[in-house]
């Protein structure tokens, strides 16, 4: 009798876990933000469709998006992360009072390497999985008041809260690690960056399997 209920309580920690860790994001953009993300995406972007896109859109300070660009003709895929000289969500006073305005008319900070194409495959089929798994197709983002996190694959969007445990917290280091990458410009230094992300997929995967 005792073993039977170690063994239940066993195998209910996976569900337990599962039910305290979701990834409290819903499809498309949250009610009153898609015009705001809309506006920084079309700044951001490159002129091949991303595969792979993660756009911030904090509450103050300049917004910013991470790409993963295939290859238009043939090559390799390109690393992006973009960032905005100063905030796009702008708020101007005029003699009524205050409007908000959308800065679109402005020059990006751009940072772009190449990455090798098995590993931004892996990675959009990783986030692919985690999100679409992660997410009930009848849920619809929720307004929130915060900082507004939004990924886009393909023609799926997934956008609310950043993720702050299980696999969401996993994409969000993965997305740390492909920022930095971006950044870099010692040649020598990409293997290492591109194993660390290697082991962050495996990761992703074992905590998938858990979940699942």
């Amino acid at each position: 009798m005792r073993a039977r209920a170690l063994l239940l309580l066993l195998l209910a920690v996976p569900a337990a876990h599962a039910a305290e860790c979701e990834l409290g994001l819903g499809h498309g953009w949250p009610p009153a933000t898609g015009n705001h993300g809309d506006a920084v995406e079309a700044l951001l972007a490159s002129g091949t469709p991303p595969a792979l896109q993660v756009t911030w859109l904090p509450t103050r300070g300049v917004e910013s998006a991470l790409m993963l660009v295939p290859p238009a003709n043939g090559g390799a895929w390109t690393l992006r992360h973009a960032t905005p000289a100063q905030r796009v969500d702008h708020r101007e006073s005029i003699s009524n009072g205050v409007r908000r305005v959308l800065l679109t008319d402005q020059q990006p900070e751009v940072r772009e390497v190449p990455i090798p194409e098995t590993l931004a495959g892996r990675l959009v089929e990783g986030w692919t999985r985690t999100l679409r798994s992660g997410v009930a197709a009848d849920q619809e983002a929720r307004f929130h008041d915060g900082e507004v996190l939004s990924f886009r694959i393909g023609d799926d969007r997934f956008s609310g809260p950043e993720p702050r445990c299980g696999a969401g917290e996993l994409l969000i280091e993965q997305a740390e690690a492909l920022i930095d990458a971006a950044g870099e410009r010692d040649p020598d230094d990409f293997p290492k960056r591109w194993n660390a992300l290697w082991r962050l997929l495996d990761e992703l995967d074992r905590e998938l399997a858990t979940a699942g």
